[in-house]
């Protein structure tokens, strides 16, 4: 006896323009969904079927399988992590799930910086929500109606929680709030987020895959938010925003050459970070100004002002390299290559630790044949049947 209602979802990755590691420290950062996600299938069980009360995944790219009970799903690792995370976290929101059979496929590079694990989350939240909220209809239903800021904090839980990543909200909203030729201004101290012009024209944004895997709860991701935690007890604030505001601003400024698009904080906030001991002292002058540079990049971008977006790239990436320590040499060809092929603007994204670079062509400039252009798409839906 076959599934008798179905529902399909898809949520795409993110490609965050500027503002990196900012999200965790309550700042700002400026990302858009890309055209590339992850689809889930949720197919219901009949009522009293052997299929009611179990959930069987399929991951179909992967070529592999995964079956638990609906109520208190046991841990697993890997994909199978994200599955019983997000069913186990809904429950305990009190959504009425069903068994249900998903069949998951993506488009978005696994382990490239582009967020193919919270494209995974959102894609099986919205799915599993759409097929319990549209328990009388024969298939495809209306969104369930829940907060998308809540659908993010609860794909957040399962990433912190089920799978080790002490990841912020940055990628989850991106996928969550999407639109066509917009990028989301995203001030995490109030989860506010403005929508902010990303018209490209002839100019064209791409991603280039560094060639080197990354997983946030393997890398150095969580240690960065460790340092900056240490920071904020000894800076005696809540967030590294929050030391970048003691001084009435939130802007700072930077060493090592990093300053294109950095603005001057107070003398008293700066002469706190100064006091801290290396390497936080250098985490906090990142936060600080990659604050800066979104709002620069805001305002270039409102301007139509791609070759200052292009600047703001580079010091971005050279704060990332060298303030916050994590690039790779992996990354730095990749960015070098960039570079070369005469990219205005070129930086890591994601986390770092390897993964993918972007960068941005003026018009009439070839990036590398092995480049994958992106632009700005819409966000997380349900899909007619």
């Amino acid at each position: 006896m076959g599934p008798e209602r179905s529902t399909v979802a898809f949520a795409p990755g993110r490609v965050n323009l500027i503002g990196e590691h900012t999200d965790y420290n309550g700042g700002l950062a400026l990302p858009f969904a890309i055209a590339d996600g992850v689809t889930v299938r949720a197919d219901a069980w009949p009522p009293g079927s052997p299929g009611t009360g179990r959930v069987e995944a399929h991951a179909t790219d992967l070529g592999e399988h995964d079956e638990f009970r609906l109520a208190a799903p046991p841990r697993a690792d890997g994909w199978r992590a994200f599955v019983r995370g997000i069913v186990a976290e809904l429950g305990a929101a009190g959504c009425p799930l069903i068994g249900a059979r998903l069949q998951i496929s993506g488009t978005v590079p696994r382990g490239a910086g582009l967020s193919s694990s919270a494209a995974l989350e959102v894609a099986l939240c919205l799915a599993l929500l759409g097929l319990a909220f549209d328990a009388d209809a024969p298939a495809g239903g209306q969104e369930a109606p829940i907060d998308r800021t809540e659908i993010a904090r609860l794909c957040a839980r399962v990433e912190n929680d089920w799978v080790g990543a002490q990841t912020g909200l940055l990628d989850q909203l991106a996928s969550l709030y999407g639109a066509p030729d917009t990028a989301l201004c995203i001030d995490f101290r109030t989860l506010r987020i403005d929508p902010v012009p990303l018209h490209l024209g002839d100019w064209r944004l791409v991603v280039l895959d560094s060639g080197e895997r990354h997983t946030h709860a393997s890398s150095g991701y969580n240690q960065r938010r460790a340092e900056c935690t240490r920071a904020c007890e000894l800076l005696g604030v809540e967030s590294l925003s929050d030391a970048a505001d003691s001084g009435g601003s939130r802007s700072g400024d930077e060493r090592g050459g990093n300053g294109n698009g950095s603005g001057s904080g107070s003398g008293e906030s700066l002469a706190s970070v100064d006091r801290l001991p290396e390497p936080l002292c250098d985490r906090a002058r990142h936060v600080i100004g990659e604050n800066q540079r979104v709002r620069d990049a805001v305002s270039a971008l409102r301007a139509n002002d791609l070759p200052a977006v292009a600047r703001l790239l580079n010091a971005s990436h050279a704060s990332l390299r060298d303030l916050y320590d994590v690039g790779t040499p992996a990354v730095e060809a990749a960015v070098a290559r960039l570079l070369d092929a005469g990219a205005a603007g070129a930086r890591m994204v994601g986390g770092g630790f390897g993964g993918s670079v972007l960068g941005l062509f003026a018009p009439g400039v070839v990036p590398p044949g092995d480049a994958r252009e992106v632009r700005p798409g819409p966000g997380a839906h349900l899909l007619d049947g």
